[in-house]
């Protein structure tokens, strides 16, 4: 058995480690902790203890906080603790402890919520919201006098690999987008009693590496016989919560491209739901021809404390660029600027200006996002491929700010944007829909990630061949309110994730087709889709959060009319017990929510997903390829940096990844920080 072990040192060497904890959990702006109105007479709830369990597996994650308030006034409080999430998860469970009651949460409508919280609070209740920007509050009540009080919460999130690599980020440091909120609140954000986070990944495929950036000294990473990963983190008092966590695996060399499944169908009534993820694992070609890169950087008020990152980044990826390529730098803020004044060749000479230029660049200012894009995308040559590095926390508050205006703008020029968002609670909607119009992508960078590395997995993409034109058709068995159809290109280490429904079960045909270097292609394989499958519970409330989104496309492109884009977000999250921006978790004693009518279906939900969870913790991780007898891609296994490298069933995929030279740079820093 091969072990990666960092042991949280004990004794007199402790103290030393726990500053190297605190230091590295500290970041410049408040972030998720307790919020108290400015110029409030009353002491700050504290939080004393601050635990986090994930369980990363079969192409999601499930990340469980449980907290411990103290009230250090003497009368009751409401506490209110605000934290940002992952992007594309949502709120499933809350939970609150009142000595003996524990309270559980039911997902309702927003306004219906929030009322029943106020008329009840005083007894007992809790509340959670979502704000803009994937930032949650949540208010439980009454933290009693010189008390204590405990409430957990837990959210899914769906996960991909991208070039073998997992990324799992668990979120803490402020998206400094807020000004408002800024100004009302204050924050607090220190753990005085007990912090620990705690992360498996179980895989069927085998994991080469698991990294905690910054950590190495601090965290426990074991490899277990069974083949999961242990990752533990633990620290007494004293930790501030304003630095993200960012987990890092790395899967073994020449695993197969593949097709895999999972599906949710409990009895032969109900529609199944699925999960497919297609690894294609095809060794795509680099193009030998130059390529033109523009970089759009936000340099407005609010990347104060990013940018920094982002300019290492940048440097970086401007260094890696080969003589035959040609880079443009635009700035924004207020208004734009051509900071290069047009093209210049990766020479070394200006590849050295351009880097002491952006040295020198200040933030400041508002963000005028549609002025940037758009001197980024003037003067354009029509005879070379052009790919755009656009790097912002997403903030447009001044000029243009109607998504529709963004589709159109990137639908009107041949270019792929590769969208970079600093930071948490930045606008994700608006960026998804300036990615998905040009065929690009987008991806999350932390303050604790290495942004050249996110960078650089761009560039990978457009110096090598794609496949274009491409769609995933299901033939045999029917499939509705599915994420099928039109992908458009498919790119180098990019791995497709599809969820749907069927109403029977049956042998179907996958069919990813697509073009290649002109030729056209058609991989596929047979499988069944089950009459029954209990395993997977949770796969009900992943599909209505993908629909969730596929509806805010729709709505952010003027496709679908805002009002009936809520209703129908609504449906799904009161359905499938979601928080979403048109729903709240409302937690109440068991007979207020009958007093109120209100249904109890997250706990009957909850209670299916538990039973399940006890179930899968026992067993041995398990495959679910669909292809082996006949292999989608044939022939194709993955080399290291390759395309492909396994898939979201085996280490079951976390985050939008980073590339595997990114790993390798975090690497290379921790071992000259331990001395190796």
């Amino acid at each position: 058995m091969k072990q990666l072990v960092h042991r949280f040192l004990r004794g007199p060497k402790a103290v030393a480690s726990f500053v190297v904890l605190a230091t590295l959990l500290a970041a410049p702006a408040g972030a998720g902790g307790t919020l108290t109105i400015q110029g409030s007479p009353d002491a700050p709830i504290q939080i004393l203890d601050h635990h986090v369990e994930v369980l990363i597996q079969n192409g999601f994650a499930r990340t469980e906080v449980t907290q411990t308030f103290f009230n250090p006034n003497d009368r009751a409080l409401e506490a209110i603790y605000r934290v940002p999430v992952p992007e594309g998860a949502s709120l499933s469970e809350m939970t609150m402890y009142l000595g003996e009651l524990v309270l559980e949460g039911e997902v309702v409508a927003r306004d219906k919520a929030r009322e029943a919280y106020e008329q009840e609070r005083d007894d007992g209740a809790g509340l959670a919201e979502e704000q803009a920007g994937n930032v949650y509050d949540f208010h439980v009540s009454p933290v009693p006098p010189l008390g204590e009080l405990r409430f957990r919460y837990l959210y899914y999130q769906p996960l991909k690999l991208d070039t073998g690599v997992g990324r799992f980020l668990y979120p803490l440091e402020d998206g400094g987008t807020d000004e408002l909120a800024k100004a009302f609140w204050t924050q607090e954000t220190r753990v005085h009693r007990s912090f620990s986070f705690h992360a498996v990944i179980e895989s069927v495929w085998p994991i080469e590496d698991v990294r905690m950036p910054g950590f190495s000294g601090a965290a426990a990473i074991t490899e277990t016989p069974d083949g999961r990963w242990d990752v533990r983190l633990e620290a007494p008092g004293g930790v501030e919560l304003t630095g993200d966590l960012v987990l890092y695996y790395r899967l073994a060399d020449g695993l197969p491209g593949r097709v895999e499944m999972i599906a949710y169908r409990p009895d032969v009534h109900a529609p199944g739901t699925f999960m497919m993820v297609l690894t294609p694992g095809i060794d795509l070609a680099p193009l030998s021809r130059g390529v033109d890169y523009v970089f759009i950087l936000d340099t407005s008020g609010s990347m104060e404390g990013k940018f920094g990152t982002l300019a290492a980044g940048v440097v970086g990826a401007i260094r890696e660029l080969r003589p035959e390529d040609r880079f443009r730098i635009v700035t924004f803020s207020k208004g734009a600027r051509d900071v290069t004044r047009g093209f210049r060749n990766a020479t070394r000479a200006e590849v050295d200006r351009a880097v002491d230029k952006v040295s020198k660049i200040g933030v400041g200012g508002s963000t005028n996002l549609y002025k940037g894009l758009r001197e980024g995308l003037d003067d354009l040559d029509a005879d070379r491929a052009t790919s755009v590095v656009l790097v912002t926390d997403g903030v447009a508050n001044e000029g243009i700010i109607d998504p529709k205006k963004y589709d159109e703008l990137m639908r009107s020029h041949d270019v792929r944007l590769f969208g970079f968002l600093m930071g948490n609670s930045a606008n994700w909607s608006l960026m998804r829909t300036i990615t998905e119009a040009s065929g690009g992508f987008y991806a999350q960078v932390s303050n604790a990630d290495d942004v050249i590395g996110q960078i650089m997995l761009a560039k990978s993409k457009v110096t090598h061949a794609a496949l274009h034109d491409a769609e995933l058709v299901v033939k045999g068995v029917r499939t509705h309110d599915a994420g099928l159809g039109a992908i458009g290109k498919v790119y180098r280490g990019q791995q497709l994730v599809a969820f749907g429904r069927y109403d029977e079960p049956g042998e179907a045909t996958i069919e990813l087709r697509a073009r290649l270097t002109g030729e056209d292609k058609v991989y596929a394989t047979t499988f069944e889709f089950p009459a029954i499958d209990t395993d997977y519970p949770e796969l009900e409330r992943l599909w209505a959060l993908d629909r969730i989104d596929t509806i805010e496309l729709n709505v952010d492109r003027g496709r679908l009319s805002a009002e009936e884009g809520a209703q129908a977000i609504r449906d799904l999250g009161v359905a499938y017990q979601l928080v979403t921006e048109e729903t709240s978790m409302l937690v109440l004693r068991d007979d207020s929510f009958a007093k109120r009518g209100i249904e109890r279906r997250n706990a009957e939900r909850v209670t299916r997903e538990r039973e399940a969870r006890a179930q899968r913790v026992n067993a041995a991780p398990k495959s679910h390829r669909v292809d082996t007898q006949q292999p989608a891609f044939p022939g194709n296994a993955p080399r290291v940096g390759g395309s492909g490298g396994g898939g979201a069933f085996g280490p079951l995929a976390a985050g939008l990844a980073v590339l595997l030279a990114a790993a390798g740079t975090l690497r290379r820093r921790d071992s000259a920080r331990r001395g190796e």
